[in-house]
């Protein structure tokens, strides 16, 4: 249990303690550089079963997991009679919030009432009445939605509230009253968060790393559902993010990049608060000398939001100029992401350069990985502000990365940053670097003091140490206007929103 006064519990979505990566390395720095703070981490996860991979400090005195998936919770039955008719119409003003604009509902005041009914038990067998699928093909239907013109189906109803159902299970989750709830990402980890705050005043507090709506769009371009399944889950996560970004007590987004997205979601400025993400200069020294052989790294998560396609792509033009440069692949492939490791090995085969390209998998001292080549790489299409890229900079390495995030802002003048999913510029960066020992080793200098001067582990610490206290001593919660689905849509109509959320890519 907790010592004395408040404490924080930490909200994550497939993340820490489950799994390693940034937003993991992040947790767990903030979590052991304040040992002095009692911490509850609620992990929401996919079946439950997931390993805990870190070694939680002893100042957290709990680990929840929930999971969104598996089995259906608890096992009340669902509403009947006057209480039936109460969740049609909460769930009827709930769906018109994020589907219909002109019915001007309010999507935190039918959130809370089904959170009432997770909290009991009975949402999960709620939404999975025929009056939840009836609710959702009568809305769907209007004829001036565009859903309408879909044609949508029973199945793409029965599919969108399996979908909703299992997004919704974190409403079902309670925290200590006298905490401060900390959602280290928006979307879902934000549903315990947004109940505990309206039904006991806990104070939320609200960090991003990479923007959550715009990664729920890139990956529902890959889905296999049909339309109104996919306009129908996005409408939702923007409703929610939304409101979060509209309840929230505090915002620490880790760039500026973000703050751009909450402020345009609907975030009071006033409430926000750019923390940047930091490393310890002593955990990543200088790499010392380079390796004799040309060589690009990169570090990080084998996923696909990292898109090493156009990596791989960019590594086998570099070839062709260069033969004898190597490309070595440091990271863990995910649970689940062994097909996409798959793909990849066969598109290295297909373009010739297998025998200069490793996956050297999951390394304990990261820094050794940095080390290993000559310029560091980053291809993400969406990044929050990338550890791999500062841990590299205080490492002595130069770096070639995306124009993701906050990657700018981290790189300053000591890289060289290239539009995401381009291989030919992001080859010509390299190309560039590897051709020039002395400008080269001279960003790599720059890079490390630009880590020293701006974005160290401690500084980052102690901001959230500060956040916490004046969170924890908050006289009165401030309530911020409600807000309808005319105020948001507005502003996803904007031209800057729209390309931002798909940064050139095809929807």
């Amino acid at each position: 249990m907790p010592r004395t006064g408040r404490h924080v519990t930490m909200l994550t979505e497939g993340t820490y303690p489950h799994v390693h990566g940034g937003v993991s390395t992040w947790c767990d720095q903030l979590v052991k550089g304040m040992p002095e703070v009692d911490f509850h981490i609620l992990s929401l996860t996919g079946t439950g079963r997931e390993p805990v991979t870190w070694e939680l400090p002893p100042n957290v005195y709990r680990h929840t997991t929930l999971p969104t998936w598996g089995p259906r919770p608890g096992r009340a039955r669902a509403p009947v009679g006057r209480a039936r008719r109460r969740f049609a119409d909460s769930y009827e003003r709930l769906l018109l919030s994020f589907l219909d604009p002109e019915a001007r509902c309010d999507f935190g005041s039918a959130l809370y009432e089904l959170a009432e009914l997770a909290r009991d038990g009975r949402l999960p067998a709620a939404l999975r009445t025929e009056t939840a699928l009836r609710s959702l093909m009568w809305i769907w239907t209007m004829p001036h939605l565009p859903t309408a013109a879909a044609r949508p189906t029973v199945h793409d109803a029965l599919t969108a509230t399996d979908l909703l159902e299992h997004a919704l299970r974190p409403l079902a989750a309670r925290m200590p009253e006298d905490c401060v709830a900390h959602a280290v990402s928006s979307g879902l980890a934000t549903l315990p968060a947004l109940a505990a705050r309206h039904f006991e005043g806990v104070p939320f507090l609200l960090t991003e790393h990479g923007i959550y709506l715009r990664e729920r769009y890139l990956g529902y371009r890959r889905d296999a559902q049909r339309w109104p399944v996919k306009a129908f889950m996005l409408a939702f996560y923007r409703a929610l993010n939304s409101h979060g970004y509209r309840t929230a007590d505090l915002i620490t987004p880790c760039n500026r990049y973000n703050r751009r997205w909450e402020e345009r979601g609907g975030a009071d400025p006033d409430r926000i608060r750019t923390v940047y993400n930091g490393v310890d200069p002593a955990a990543f020294p200088h790499a010392g000398p380079e390796p004799d052989v040309p060589t690009l790294t990169w570090c990080g998560r084998v996923d696909p939001i990292k898109d090493l396609e156009t990596l791989i792509h960019a590594y086998a033009t570099v070839r062709a100029e260069l033969p004898e440069t190597r490309l070595r692949l440091f990271g863990p492939v995910p649970p689940g992401g062994q097909a996409y490791r798959t793909r990849l090995e066969k598109l290295a085969a297909e373009l010739g350069v297998t025998d200069g390209l490793s996956f050297e998998g999951r390394v304990t001292e990261v820094w050794r990985a940095y080390a290993a080549g000559h310029v560091v790489m980053l291809s993400s299409i969406s990044e929050g502000f990338p550890f791999s890229l500062i841990e590299a900079m205080s490492c002595g390495r130069t770096t070639v990365s995306t124009d993701v995030g906050g990657v700018r802002e981290a790189v300053g003048d000591t890289g060289l940053v290239v539009p995401p999913r381009e291989p030919e510029k992001m080859a010509a960066a390299a190309l560039a670097l590897l051709k020039d020992d002395e400008r080269r080793l001279r960003l790599a200098e720059l890079s490390r003091q630009r880590v020293i001067d701006r974005f160290t582990l401690r500084r980052c610490v102690e901001n959230f140490r500060t956040v916490y206290q004046e969170l924890a001593g908050l006289p009165e919660i401030y309530r911020p206007a409600v807000e309808t689905v005319a105020d948001w849509t507005a502003e996803l109509r904007d031209p800057w929103y729209a390309a931002v959320a798909t940064d050139g890519t095809d929807w």
